[in-house]
């Protein structure tokens, strides 16, 4: 009797083993995903504050955990269900819907450069939010839901394609790590974002002069941090764009793109040595991408937005 139990204590033992190595492998897989993943949650990161803009400060964090749970329900009862059906029975479409959200990611990250540069921009409600009810309320957390459908969708699929190897239960679990992980992470930077002016009022409203400087110093980094945030996310789109483009159109059958970025990534790795060299390669590779991002974007641009204008221009004289 006692050696059997010694026995099933062993046999529990050798199972918890193996279960606590898979919980470390789902892990170490989800944080690879969400880090190849980045790029688009900086963008999503980004792009989320300007739903709460001028809302009351009331209305800001109930409309931030909308959003969110909208979020969590795009990517665990839309894209997740899409995505594992796809990577089981089609796993040949990953590379072509790869090749899709890296030319949205390029065409977002050119037409925001190029609303920088002409100072057009899409928004076309100019009144205050807090004038236009609940309705208007309703209305943005709507339109936020569907611009983080397809930032999710990207997220998720990007995440994907670095377990596409794994079995199937296994990409399962790592694809509901990163949802949540993502989202908790996006979110809750978004809502430190839109409540940091109402700290950095109430600190500024204390008799103490430290809390008053420091309130009024968030308070005014506040503008910065968020021009400094959309130049980044502007950047991070272009470049994961560009090299979800290079990767994956090699991976449908074109390799020269990828195998150029390899070669030049080796040729700076090649130019110093030790951790240096990595930088080199890193750094020309990414520069690389972005520029590629640019310019396929700038042409989706050209056909989704100038073309259109200008036959409508012909056509009316």
């Amino acid at each position: 009797m006692a050696g059997g139990l010694v026995a099933l204590l062993d046999d529990v033992a050798a199972l918890a083993k193996v279960a606590a190595a898979s919980v470390d492998d789902i892990g170490a897989a989800a944080g690879k995903a969400s880090i190849k993943a980045a790029g688009v949650v900086v963008d999503d990161t980004a792009v989320t504050p300007r739903y709460v803009h001028g809302f009351s400060p009331n209305r800001e964090l109930p409309i931030i955990r909308k959003i969110a749970i909208g979020s969590i329900r795009n990517k665990l009862l839309i894209i997740l269900p899409v995505a594992m059906i796809l990577s089981q029975f089609l796993p040949q479409a990953l590379p072509y819907l790869l090749i899709a959200g890296g030319l949205f990611l390029c065409f977002e990250g050119a037409e925001k450069v190029y609303e920088a540069v002409t100072g057009g921009h899409h928004g076309d409600d100019d009144a205050p939010v807090v004038l236009q009810g609940p309705e208007l309320e309703k209305s943005m957390v709507s339109g936020a839901i569907r611009t983080d459908l397809i930032l999710s969708a990207e997220i998720m699929v990007i995440s994907l394609s670095s377990v596409e190897s794994e079995p199937f239960v296994t990409r399962l679990l790592v694809l509901i790590v990163v949802a949540f992980l993502i989202t908790i992470l996006v979110y809750g930077v978004v809502a430190v974002i839109v409540k940091m002016d109402d700290v950095g009022l109430a600190l500024a409203r204390r008799e103490s002069t430290f809390s008053q400087r420091i309130g009024r110093g968030l308070v005014a980094a506040m503008p910065k941090v968020m021009a400094v945030l959309t130049v980044v996310g502007i950047a991070a789109m272009l470049w994961v764009g560009g090299h979800i483009l290079l990767v994956n159109v090699g991976e449908a059958g074109f390799h020269w793109p990828a195998d150029r970025l390899h070669d030049l990534e080796h040729w700076f790795s090649d130019l110093a040595h030790g951790g240096f060299g990595g930088v080199l390669s890193w750094t020309s590779g990414t520069v690389v991408s972005a520029l590629v991002g640019l310019v396929v974007g700038a042409i989706v641009v050209l056909i989704v937005h100038l073309i259109p204008k200008r036959k409508k221009s012909v056509s009316a004289h």
